[in-house]
């Protein structure tokens, strides 16, 4: 059986690192032919030099001469939020594991559905700005969506359990992030390293903040409404303090279909890639007798306001998703740099989603320019 070609978008974050530490251990079911970053050149050029792929991208166009130095012989390299198009474009890909974070790789993991490909979405913005459009797009090329969150990994497994109209209700759990017993008077005024320490999950700084406000929940419960086909009003989110339920699924008959696993995002991964088949695992099985105790919680929207805005924007959709996601990697930026407090984070995107002239069926175009608008909106009220 001839290998499955991945190209990897975002090969040097997290998801991508984990990727590639998966197919390390099935060399003989996949051939990696082309890598993607953002700025990490040095640590992209030695991942080529590793797997050797036939493209290498890089995101940030000022940097395409010193990873073209550093790149392996007979290496195609391409620039630029073009040459991430390219690079799907040329690769003659099975799959695309979508790892890029934020906006930077919605065109290019357009193109990949675009083209039929199986693509692995690790990159939740990408159904948040564009949901409508992409799976529209999905079911008109036949392209393949296999989400990598561990939640929606755990949704897409239980929903095998039942006819997709016999659904219910899906869950989401969530930690709860570092905040979780803080008062709102200490998540106000926490620190940058108390935002980017996780209790469960090692991920980068920006979805490791997104975690902290519960953005990240909020993103995917719009991510969940577009790609389960499922209404706001029928996705639920529970704390779950041990992370062991990755998801739940409910049943028009009563029954409730869990996903149970480790926290460990390779495992995830691995399904994305390997579906229908399941293949061992790197990844550490569940030690189920070493569970003593589940808890879960109500989610609090005093606390963590962020929640309330994902709902919201999955029951409206249009071009509220585009302005939710711009609006908070410009306001995670601020905070990063220092600009403001933890607290305005959610304060700045429920400003700008407030001043948004909403569009019902946006164009892919009107959803960058939708993007930009959110971003300068928040910038504008970082200098008043």
């Amino acid at each position: 059986m001839a290998r499955k070609r991945v190209i990897i978008l975002g090969s040097t974050g997290s998801i991508g690192r984990n990727t590639l530490e998966v197919l390390a251990g099935l060399r003989d079911e996949f051939v990696v032919v082309g890598l993607a970053g953002g700025t990490r050149w040095q640590e992209l050029a030695e991942q080529a030099d590793r797997w050797q792929p036939e493209y290498i991208a890089i995101g940030d166009e000022s940097l395409e001469a010193r990873l073209k130095a550093e790149a392996p012989p007979g290496a195609t390299v391409l620039a630029g939020g073009d040459g991430l198009e390219e690079l799907v474009t040329r690769s003659e890909c099975d799959i695309v594991v979508s790892a890029i974070v934020g906006t930077a790789g919605l065109l290019a993991t357009v193109r990949a559905v675009r083209m039929g490909k199986r693509v692995a979405i690790a990159n939740k913005e990408t159904l948040v700005v564009a949901g409508a459009l992409i799976t529209r797009l999905a079911r008109e090329s036949g392209a393949e969506l296999i989400p990598v969150d561990s939640e929606h990994s755990a949704i897409f497994q239980a929903l095998h359990s039942g006819r997709r109209e016999d659904l219910h209700k899906i869950y989401l759990t969530s930690s709860g992030g570092p905040f979780r017993t803080w008062t709102m008077e200490q998540i106000r005024d926490a620190s940058l390293a108390d935002a980017q320490v996780h209790p469960i999950w090692d991920m980068g700084p920006k979805i490791t903040i997104d975690s902290a406000t519960m953005m990240n929940k909020a993103l995917e419960i719009v991510e969940a409404r577009w790609l389960f086909d499922v209404p706001a009003d029928r996705i639920e989110v529970l704390i779950h303090p041990e992370a062991v339920i990755h998801s739940m699924v409910e049943f028009h008959d009563g029954c409730l279909i869990a996903q149970l696993g480790t926290p460990d995002m390779r495992i995830p991964i691995q399904y994305a890639l390997t579906y229908p088949r399941r293949l061992p695992s790197c990844g550490e099985p569940l030690d189920v007798m070493a569970l003593r105790r589940l808890n879960f919680e109500t989610p609090d929207v005093v606390r963590f306001p962020a929640l309330q805005l994902g709902f919201d924007v999955a029951a409206k959709g249009g071009s509220a998703g585009a302005v939710l996601n711009a609006a908070n990697e410009a306001a995670v930026s601020a905070f990063r740099a220092g600009q403001i407090k933890f607290g305005e984070i959610t304060d700045l995107v429920t400003d700008a989603l407030s001043r948004h002239e909403w569009m019902d069926s946006p164009t892919m175009e009107e959803l960058l320019t939708a993007d930009a608008w959110a971003r300068n909106e928040v910038g504008a009220c970082l200098k008043c």
